[in-house]
């Protein structure tokens, strides 16, 4: 049986275009579940993302807006789409994700990433 950790990526891996899917905790960069579609590097993306949600973090913090929450944050790229979404449980984690631009949909990915945050009640 999948540990609901293990449930929260997998759910992600039937998005269409989906590339790679991670839960991380924002403090560390550490990965408590993953999952990749070829060659991705998710360790590195853990990472790097991250860093990514400290710097909106401090960004929300000294424009006055540190009691706020973030929702998702949304990278645009040429071929792709990365999305990261800090738990409602534990904002020190978030779900990251990437999806095939051509592919992917992003108001699905977005819609599949707020369901599994609502449905976590512990981890």
């Amino acid at each position: 049986m999948a540990t609901q950790k293990a449930r929260i990526i997998n759910d992600l891996t039937d998005l269409d275009g989906f590339i790679a899917a991670a839960l991380v905790d924002s403090t560390s960069g550490m990965m408590f579940e993953s999952m990749v579609n070829g060659s991705f590097p998710i360790e590195a993306a853990a990472g790097a993302n991250t860093q990514v949600v400290q710097a909106k973090l401090k960004a929300m913090k000294a424009v006055g807006i540190g009691n706020d929450h973030i929702e998702d944050i949304l990278i645009t790229l040429g071929t792709q789409y990365h999305l990261i979404r800090p738990l409602q449980i534990n904002n020190e984690i978030f779900i990251y994700i990437a999806i095939d631009r051509n592919h992917g949909n992003l108001a699905m990915a977005r819609m599949e990433m707020r369901k599994l945050d609502q449905s976590i009640t512990k981890l």
